[in-house]
């Protein structure tokens, strides 16, 4: 496990999952409003927050620090996928 692979893990996971709330934004425009601006937002600050954390200077095990960051980037964008599922299913119930 390297530095260059979680970078690349960040970068992807939540550039994928910004791109799933504009597909839902675009695809049901009825849909998009602040609880899903303000999930997109929220997705924004973790990549800021675990970018700075895979930044930061690490002292002890290197390799016990980035298994814990693997750990919390997947647990995040886990809760972040929730919170768009619930958000996209409460908005179609009421329909």
């Amino acid at each position: 496990m390297n530095l260059r692979d979680i970078k690349k893990d960040i970068d992807y996971l939540f550039g994928a999952f910004v791109e799933d709330c504009s597909i839902c934004a675009t695809v049901n425009p009825e849909l998009f409003d602040s609880a899903i601006a303000d999930i997109m937002e929220e997705g924004v600050a973790e990549y800021n927050n675990l970018k700075d954390k895979v930044s930061a200077k690490v002292e002890g095990s290197k390799k016990a620090y980035f298994q814990g960051l693997r750990k919390e980037l997947l647990v995040k964008i886990d809760s972040l996928y929730d919170k768009l599922s619930e958000a996209v299913q409460s908005k179609s119930s009421q329909e």
